[in-house]
């Protein structure tokens, strides 16, 4: 029984991702600082799994305790990179957090990491590396082009760290998951997103706006190039990224990467338009949402969406879950939550 450590296990896809590693058979060790996420979410962890995971709060940005940590396991033959913060709009007022939170925590991990006999490290990476992509579906081999806000560099300068470090240190298996529309909730409604004060994502803006902690939801731009006048993103259920996470560990843990540093998109391969979302929620809660078209975002790109041929081939792992199944596991843990 491997095991493993979960940074930011207690965060959105942190917690799923915890879930399935435990399903199956992982030890898992998290780190959280709680600066995004909730104690609570242990316990939801533990109700469906029946077991708990070991869990320290510690702040990666404080090199010693990451020293120190590592010094207390030293068994450890995996690593699950998520702890970062990950709101575009804050890291563009804010960029000398982002830096510091995204990049600092990586450099003292994988400094940890290098000077082990071997070591496997998952990076929790984003498809905003690639812009406003010039080709659909996007494929891994679509040029990184430059970033749309701090956070997206943090992604993209996160893997280039990763690359170099993997060139000198061959000990270090890595693998950067390129993650496109996270959403949805676990199907026990025990866990799931968390957002703190207005969410900066659709789907949560959508669930308490029905759920009515929010008066209306503001669709950004009907004008768009696309067939309906609204952005296409690649909405993928976060159970299925999460087994995502755990197959790219097993490959690392079984050697059968090709290289010591390999990325993989991680979606459904199928666009889906803010409004086909909308109306994917309406089906499914039987309700009519309070929406209005509001003028377009700055730094939205206009569509994006994955070829999932790699991961699909390559790493053997294929979304299951549908948009509707995503949107009903999403309502129904905002009910759970709220109380409804």
């Amino acid at each position: 029984m491997d095991k493993i450590l979960v940074t930011g296990g207690l965060g959105f896809i942190g917690s799923h991702t915890v879930v399935e590693l435990q399903n199956e058979g992982f030890e898992v060790v998290v780190i959280d600082d709680l600066s995004n996420s909730s104690i609570d979410v242990l316990s939801g962890i533990t109700s469906i799994t029946g077991k708990s995971p070991v869990f320290e709060i510690l702040d990666l940005k404080d090199k010693q305790k990451v020293q120190g940590f590592f010094k207390n396991h030293q068994d450890i033959k995996g690593v699950i990179h998520f702890a970062a913060s990950k709101a575009v709009g804050e890291s563009v007022q804010n960029p000398l957090k982002y830096y510091e939170n995204n990049l600092n925590t990586l450099v003292y991990v994988l400094q940890e990491l290098s000077v082990l006999p071997a070591s496997n490290f998952i990076f929790s990476s984003s498809c905003t590396v690639y812009g406003q992509a010039d080709v659909m579906p996007i494929t891994e081999n679509a040029p990184v082009k430059s970033a749309e806000s701090p956070y997206g560099n943090t992604k993209q300068i996160g893997e280039e760290i990763i690359q170099d470090t993997c060139k000198v240190v061959p000990n270090l298996k890595a693998i950067s998951l390129r993650y496109f529309n996270p959403i949805g909730a676990h199907p026990t409604a025990k866990i799931g997103e968390l957002p703190i004060g207005v969410p900066q994502n659709l789907v949560p803006f959508i669930t308490q706006t029905a759920a009515g902690l929010r008066d209306c939801l503001s669709v950004f731009g009907d004008d768009y190039p696309t067939a309906d006048g609204t952005c296409i993103r690649d909405y993928i259920h976060v159970v299925d990224l999460a087994k995502a996470h755990v197959v790219a560990l097993q490959r690392l843990l079984s050697d059968k990467n090709e290289a010591n540093y390999e990325t993989f998109n991680v979606g459904t391969g199928v666009g889906s338009s803010v409004l086909e979302v909308i109306q994917s929620f309406e089906r499914v809660s039987r309700l009519a949402l309070n929406y209005k078209i509001a003028p377009r975002r700055e730094g939205d790109v206009i569509q994006a969406y994955a070829n999932t041929a790699k991961a699909n081939n390559v790493l053997g792992w294929k979304a299951q879950s549908t948009l509707d199944d995503a949107m009903k596991s999403a309502w129904l843990w905002e009910k759970q939550i709220r109380n409804l």
